[in-house]
């Protein structure tokens, strides 16, 4: 009956709405903004540039002039570190002429984070102004041609957990921070990555600056040999369990986005060898590599595009 028809369609209505509940994000958009505007009223930097420190990689933070920090458990809503060679700090500084803050150890889904977690510091970073993200993580090489202490120019990624519905736009989305529906085929700026083979150059390196994909993992075992031979099959040059989560809310944002892996490991691809990757082999490829790493973001800090405010 027609009474019938409207106490369906009631309950239809009451259903989405309890639906609606049920995937409301993690954080507001205010929750953003009171980190944003916490960190405003404790520094005066006002920074251009944010990078994010894969495993072993805090060491770039030393290298910042005049060099504010912050422990994550000081800030307003900000997750913490739990990972050996991740230190757990936010540091403002310069560093060859551009503003940066830079995170001193990220966060992982492994850890047990949300993605809203482990994105948390990109949105409050565009909140601060921040136009340029550079994202760097330790990796594993599938490509053969890949030695151990190589960096690699990440091309392109594959996002594995969001084959599997874990991405960090789910849920409703929040137009000021982005549309819904955003591109992802042009996710590394390619002109950065230009500039970044011109500095390689410029450094007078040895080794070959690598380029090619990143694919992220969930973690936190390593890849078994099957599982390492399908993702060289997809064409991925290197594998790892982070990074991708915060390119996609950065590029959302409309940040630019460039990053590197650094080549920790040659991944296990035969059943006769015997090695195993570790993290103690990680931290010490990166330990190894740290100073022309270091090197390489300073000489790109000055090929960064300078804030356009206008006439």
């Amino acid at each position: 009956s027609g009474q019938d028809c409207v106490t369906m369609e009631q309950k239809g209505q009451d259903l989405g709405a309890s639906v609606g509940d049920t995937i409301e994000k993690e954080f507001t958009y205010e929750d953003y903004e009171t980190t944003a505007k916490w960190l405003l009223q404790h520094t005066e930097y006002r920074p251009q540039v944010a990078v994010i420190c894969g495993s072993g990689l805090g060491g770039l933070t030393a290298h910042l002039k005049a060099a504010q920090i912050f422990d994550y458990n000081e800030i307003p809503n900000f997750p913490q570190s739990t990972v050996q060679g991740h230190a757990g700090r936010l540091v403002f500084g310069l560093l060859n002429g551009r503003c940066c803050v830079m995170m001193q150890g990220r966060f992982h889904m492994y850890e047990g984070y949300s993605l809203s977690k482990v994105t948390f510091p990109v949105r409050v970073f565009h909140l601060l102004g921040v136009e340029t993200l550079v994202v760097t993580n330790a990796a594993g090489g599938l490509n053969p041609n890949f030695e151990v202490g190589d960096i690699m120019l990440i091309r392109d990624h594959i996002n594995l957990p969001g084959f599997c519905g874990q991405n960090p736009l789910r849920g409703p989305n929040d137009e000021r921070f982005g549309v819904r529906f955003p591109a992802m085929s042009d996710a590394y700026d390619r002109d950065m990555r230009q500039k970044a083979f011109s500095a390689w150059k410029q450094m007078g390196e040895q080794r070959k600056l690598q380029e090619g994909t990143y694919v992220m993992l969930a973690g936190p075992n390593f890849e078994t040999v099957a599982e390492s031979r399908l993702l060289k099959m997809l064409g991925a040059d290197a594998v790892g369990m982070s990074t991708v989560p915060e390119v996609i809310v950065a590029r959302h944002c409309g940040l630019r986005v460039f990053g590197f892996s650094l080549i920790t490991n040659k991944v296990v691809m035969d059943y006769e060898n015997l090695e195993k990757a570790n993290h103690m082999e990680v931290l010490d490829a990166g330990k190894a590599a740290a100073q022309t790493l270091e090197r390489f973001v300073s000489i790109l800090m000055e090929s960064i595009p300078l804030p356009d405010r206008g006439s």
